[in-house]
């Protein structure tokens, strides 16, 4: 195990991690990673196979904004394991990027790593597209849906606590952002768009009562009450078969004259 930083910065060339302290090099064209419903890393179009350990040091790298100090890149995605094994998982990680050919991995004088420049990552595309549209500022002939906000959580089949609080961290960010972008497009009267932004959001979140609010809304202003009504039903059901409960007394109103 390396033990300073000479010896660390050694190991990290051996294992083919560009140091960015040293001459440009080459990097990839249209490298791809992909987060969003599953792990996938694609160069050129094609998909790049990976170990395990490799994907979750990929993984973690992307989801900082930031370079991380070696030791935590070690210990918090193996963080159920002895120190030893965490830092064997590392080097194991940055043998499997060697293997693959592609420079993915930047070291900072040895001690931080953070992902190449270039590499573009699905989920920070969605969440700077998500602040983008809380942005009250852009005006509403600006403003579209981005599908990227429409694909699925964050490593869904991934269950370590570093994922979960990111996963959760962008659903709560994504699923604002659409029905935000639902009442904007309702506004300007562009109903097919505000409606596939309101699903989006109940579809992520169906028992969120404002993302099912914002989409009745939606179907009100475009003169759709059978519609209306029929999602105010969905919710209700829903509310009531997982929860126990009814729904508010403001979705109520907003349905009040259609019920009678």
């Amino acid at each position: 195990m390396p033990v300073n930083g000479v010896e660390t910065e050694a190991l990290l060339r051996q294992s083919g991690v560009v140091d960015c302290t040293c001459d440009a090099q080459r990097r990839e064209v249209g490298t791809r990673l992909a987060l969003l419903d599953a792990f996938q890393l694609s160069c050129d179009d094609e998909v790049v196979p990976l170990s395990l350990p490799a994907e979750r040091l990929l993984a973690f790298l992307a989801l900082r904004d930031r370079p991380v100090r070696r030791v935590s890149v070690a210990c918090t995605p193996w963080i159920d394991t002895t120190e030893d094994h965490a830092f064997g998982s590392l080097r194991s990680a940055l043998w499997s990027l060697r293997r693959s050919g592609h420079d993915l991995v930047e070291a900072i004088s040895g001690r931080r790593l953070r992902l190449a420049p270039g590499i573009v990552i699905d989920v920070r595309e969605a969440t700077a597209s998500a602040r983008r549209l809380l942005d009250c500022s852009a005006d509403a002939q600006d403003i579209g849906l981005d599908r990227a906000l429409l694909a699925g959580d964050l490593l869904p089949d991934w269950y370590d606590d570093w994922v979960v609080i990111e996963r959760e961290r962008f659903r709560q960010l994504r699923v604002r952002a659409l029905e935000f972008l639902c009442e904007r497009l309702t506004a300007a009267g562009r109903f097919s768009e505000a409606i596939e932004a309101g699903l989006g959001a109940v579809t992520h979140e169906p028992l969120r009562e404002s993302a099912h609010r914002v989409l009745i809304r939606t179907h009100l202003a475009e003169g759709n009450r059978a519609d209306a009504l029929r999602q105010y039903r969905i919710f209700r059901q829903l509310l009531h078969d997982c929860l126990g409960l009814e729904p508010s007394g403001e979705i109520e109103a907003l349905v009040a004259a259609l019920r009678s």
